[in-house]
């Protein structure tokens, strides 16, 4: 089996992407802030399921952190086969209400970390012959709602793009779109979801399952749950906005990583 690189990898789809690529017998690269959490999820990965686990402690807000990833992506000596780009977080409350210096930082983390962590992967797995990408974009790119909304668009336009162009290579790439997902993040941010419907919330092991399918099948856009799939088949026919309402009841601020 090959190394996946997961960043945001200690909690939520982050963390469930890590279990079920353990399982599945790849070793890991586990990105995120906090080293220790790092650590610790770490070592439970490898007592489950035997692989090897590296820790790299990194804030792809920074130049630095995304500096550290990269030059991890590029070496040929340890190759990672899978890439997947889940680090990001949301500002509470509508365009000029977040301060401009944490737009900048969600840029960063959500359209630059990603363009830049996926150059650094792609050209090794293009010579290999063979590897993976999944950025892990949301339901609100099909929803206009401030900048959380634009990133997320870039990140799924970027996405089938770049596997347009690398059709053919052995190269696949996969936006994965999920709606309201089960984490710890509300919690910890001070979310409130009661005003979330019940038939809206997903698991996050159900997301990754379907991601990973659908990355297997070639395709380059999954949206996890027949209830999402129409959520965004409606929302690419109605006007701009008219589903704002819906990504309103997320907008606060937390971090995926």
């Amino acid at each position: 089996m090959t190394t996946a690189l997961i960043t945001g990898a200690t909690a939520g789809i982050g963390a469930a992407f890590a279990r079920r690529l353990a399982a599945d017998g790849h070793d890991l690269v586990l990105v995120a802030r906090d080293t220790k959490r790092l650590t610790e999820a770490a070592q439970a990965l490898t007592d489950r399921f035997g692989v090897h686990t590296e820790v790299l402690t990194a804030d792809l807000a920074t130049e630095a952190g995304i500096g550290a990833v990269e030059e991890r992506l590029r070496e040929a000596e340890r190759p990672v086969g899978i890439l997947v780009n889940n680090a990001g977080f949301g500002n509470q409350g509508a365009y000029l209400t977040a301060p401009l210096e944490q737009e900048l930082a969600m840029l960063k983390v959500h359209i630059e970390a990603v363009l830049r962590l996926t150059s650094a992967a792609v050209p090794g797995m293009r010579e290999r012959g063979f590897g993976g990408v999944v950025n892990v974009a949301s339901v609100g790119a099909y929803v206009p709602r401030g900048t959380y909304g634009a990133s997320k668009a870039w990140m799924v336009s970027f996405t089938l793009g770049a596997a347009r162009d690398l059709a053919g290579s052995g190269v696949r790439l996969l936006a994965l779109c999920p709606g309201f997902t089960r984490t710890e993040f509300h919690q910890r941010a001070g979310m409130g979801t009661k005003n979330v419907p019940s038939w809206a919330w997903l698991a996050a092991d159900r997301v990754v399952d379907e991601a990973l399918r659908d990355l297997a099948r070639g395709r380059s856009l999954s949206v996890p749950s027949k209830r999402y799939k129409l959520v965004v088949a409606i929302a690419r026919l109605l006007p701009a906005g008219g589903l704002g309402g819906f990504s309103s009841k997320a907008a606060r601020t937390y971090r995926a990583d």
